[in-house]
């Protein structure tokens, strides 16, 4: 019997590899409705953030309108996105284009 031998193209392989390695941001956005105090609260839980680090991001979210708040793969983004957005968070997932 001949032998039959798939072959994945390099290419396909590595461009899938690349999407999956890319990084992501996880970015909050600033709204009217939470207090300060709260989101301090929120970043500390659910990102573990000490006091300062999380009092930082929440001012840049004040300050600025938004603040990237965590960068890495795309489920762990997508996982803090969605608990983020549980705690009543205005966060979104977006590439990061910088790497």
């Amino acid at each position: 019997m001949p032998e039959y031998r798939t072959h994945t193209r390099p290419e396909s392989r590595a461009s899938t590899e690349a999407q999956e390695e890319s990084a992501w941001r996880v970015v909050v956005l600033n709204d009217p409705v939470n207090l300060m105090s709260y989101v301090v609260m929120v970043f500390k839980k659910v990102l573990g953030f000490d006091e300062s680090k999380a009092r930082k991001h929440m001012l840049e979210v004040h300050e600025q309108g938004r603040s990237v708040v965590w960068t890495g793969v795309r489920e762990t983004a997508e996982a803090h996105v969605f608990t983020l957005q549980q705690w009543h968070l205005t966060a979104v997932l977006e590439p990061d284009e910088t790497r």
